[in-house]
């Protein structure tokens, strides 16, 4: 669980900024969204391998 101090006089959205900032730093967004449904094991290894290609097509782009 996330704990957020408020200081005294401190603006609520500042303090939500900063909430939402360190809720977005813990990852628990992101493995929220893996866990909604569900993926087969040759789809996430497919999209690596895409994902890998294209990056090694920049580089490759970039010193040519």
């Amino acid at each position: 669980m996330l704990v957020i101090p408020i200081k005294e006089g401190e603006n609520i959205e500042r303090a939500l900024k900063r909430f939402k900032r360190k809720f977005d730093r813990t990852g628990a967004r992101r493995a929220l969204q893996t866990r909604k449904q569900f993926d087969k094991p040759s789809v996430l290894r497919r999209a690596q391998i895409q994902k890998a290609q294209y990056v090694q097509g920049l580089r490759d782009a970039e010193n040519i």
